[in-house]
């Protein structure tokens, strides 16, 4: 990658829940991050709406939003979006829309990981929806996108989101987690999907990489001890040996090195004192504020209010 990510760039993460495993650690570690606008989306078609979206500021009105199961939602949200008040599920979600509009057309990157090829349709009108809200089976119609038509929805997404923001540039993954309900065989076809169509447009612009989150999953650490008790999420250690990679290959080695000393900040404020009146949890508290406050006047970038905050305590 000629230009790796660097402490200093704005980072947009879009996808599945697997995205928001780099997300919560870049996030952690005091990264300028947003991640996911419309919460978890699997689906390229639902992933490239949103990124359009954000584009456009779109702002959603009341005929947007469905009444199901007490609450109101939206077809193209998570349901942390829903809520019993329906004006208050669309101030959330609008609030969202703009807080993406304006920080994608100031970010540096764009990080993506689909999930799946599988895309759910209302059975009464074939609009693709993003969360089923557990709404009847009935409501939907399963489809898997056709390598043509993933190619063409993301197609049409970069060039829009290009247009929207000169400097941007996309990193593509596709996720580990397996989609055991889908069946072995359909998981398989639709993550070969996904990978053929990320590759094709990979080769197709300057500003598109890749980084081999399901291949060193499945073709490296390609162990079940590797996963969670359910067999189908990655598990802690292989998170971790995910992350250490994308680290290495993605970021660059200034940031690399603050990354470390960030890191020991933020351990420390996770710190649970067993005698918080001591002279020397107090002495400790003295210790990481000052680092905390010099790390934030050599790198003013960083927000270290909570932790500096968290160290000043009496």
């Amino acid at each position: 990658m000629p230009e790796p990510i660097s402490y200093k760039d704005k980072l947009l993460l879009v996808g599945s829940c697997f995205t928001e495993h780099i997300g919560n650690k870049l996030e952690e570690l005091k990264f300028d991050v947003l991640q996911n606008p419309n919460g978890i989306l699997f689906d390229p078609f639902s992933v490239a709406g949103s990124l359009v979206s954000y584009t456009t500021n779109r702002q959603y009105n009341g005929d947007d939003l469905f009444y199901l199961n007490e609450v109101w939602q939206s077809w193209h949200h998570h349901s942390r979006f829903s809520n019993t008040n329906k004006d208050e599920c669309l101030r959330m979600i609008n609030e969202s829309q703009a807080r993406a509009h304006r920080f994608l057309k100031e970010a540096d990157w764009v990080i993506i990981t689909l999930g799946s090829s599988f895309s759910y349709r209302l059975a009464e009108d074939g609009m693709p929806v993003a969360n089923c809200h557990r709404a009847p089976a009935q409501t939907f119609r399963k489809h898997m996108m056709s390598i043509e038509e993933t190619n063409t929805a993301l197609d049409n997404c970069i060039h829009q989101l290009f247009h929207f923001n000169k400097k941007l540039r996309i990193l593509f993954t596709v996720s580990p987690v397996r989609h055991i309900r889908d069946g072995v065989v359909e998981n398989n076809r639709s993550k070969a999907r996904l990978i053929e169509v990320v590759h094709h447009l990979v080769n197709k612009f300057d500003r598109l990489f890749y980084f081999p989150a399901y291949e060193l999953v499945i073709d490296v650490l390609r162990d079940y001890r590797f996963y969670d008790i359910d067999m189908v999420h990655p598990n802690y250690p292989a998170t971790e040996f995910v992350l250490e990679k994308f680290r290495q290959h993605y970021i660059d080695e200034a940031s690399q090195q603050l990354m470390e000393e960030v890191r020991k900040i933020v351990v420390a404020r996770k710190h649970k004192p067993f005698q918080p009146d001591t002279n020397a949890h107090r002495q400790f508290l003295q210790n990481h504020y000052n680092k905390a406050r010099e790390l934030r006047e050599r790198y003013p970038f960083l927000n270290l209010t909570e932790e500096i905050a968290y160290f000043s305590k009496p």
